[in-house]
């Protein structure tokens, strides 16, 4: 299991959050977990595999937000019911 963040410039509103997740969800559709947060300024979100970070920088820029870069790093389940 991978988790990936990607920083992302110019989210101000619940709506900004949507966009990028369903921006996300196209280039990736094994995301899981996708959730963009505009305080962080960052979208995080779970795959199988490795991303393709070029995939995810095109779709994020085609939506008219700033992509700031990403990284896709291996995780493990935590906790007695497996959560990350």
């Amino acid at each position: 299991m991978y988790q990936t963040k990607a920083k992302i410039e110019g989210m101000m509103c619940n709506m900004c959050e949507t966009h990028i997740a369903e921006a996300i969800r196209k280039a990736v559709p094994s995301a899981k977990k996708v959730k963009a947060d505009r305080r962080k300024k960052q979208a995080t979100f779970l795959t199988e595999e490795k991303v393709d970070l070029d995939a995810l920088e095109a779709a994020i820029q085609e939506t008219g937000y700033d992509y700031l870069g990403a990284e896709c790093l291996p995780c493990q389940k935590k906790g007695l019911f497996g959560r990350f």
